[in-house]
């Protein structure tokens, strides 16, 4: 049986990248995403959908990417569909889908917020993702975010 996971997404980050470190000193952030889609009704209305995403960028990538985006930077995330699974401090399972981000390329912020923050061109660079030391050690320790 054939199996292809492959994600593209662009839109603007709802909030600053959360920076952090396994226990074996790999980087890692989150970077919430917000997706638009605008469509027409079928009463001709114009109409707008939002949709939420956490992609999840590892070692000097997810350095980078904290270092110059924050909330409302405009992004391009290319990855995989990525699940997960765990216990939470009250004993509830919990699980997530989010994007495992395998390239991030900075589209630049709104109205030009990035230049305005003394942002050079090498900001806007494309980073290829490497792959992390020991991601089962990161999914491990998963904490209580992905609620909403």
């Amino acid at each position: 049986m054939a199996s292809y996971n492959k994600v593209l997404l662009m839109g603007n980050l709802t909030k600053d990248p959360e920076l952090r470190y396994t226990p074996q000193g790999t980087a890692v952030v989150n970077l919430r995403l917000a997706v638009n889609r605008k469509y027409k009704s079928k009463d001709q209305e114009l109409k707008e959908e939002v949709c939420f995403i956490t992609a999840v960028v590892w070692n000097k990538q997810a350095e980078t990417c904290n270092q110059y985006l924050h909330k409302g930077s405009s992004i391009f995330v290319e990855g995989r569909l990525q699940s997960r699974s765990w216990e939470d401090n009250t004993g509830a399972k919990r699980s997530v889908i989010e994007v495992r981000a395998e390239r991030v390329q900075f589209m630049g912020a709104p109205g030009g917020a990035a230049r305005a923050q003394g942002q050079t061109n090498e900001a806007h660079a494309e980073m290829p993702a490497e792959e992390p030391s020991s991601e089962s050690t990161w999914l491990a320790e998963s904490e209580e975010v992905h609620e909403g």
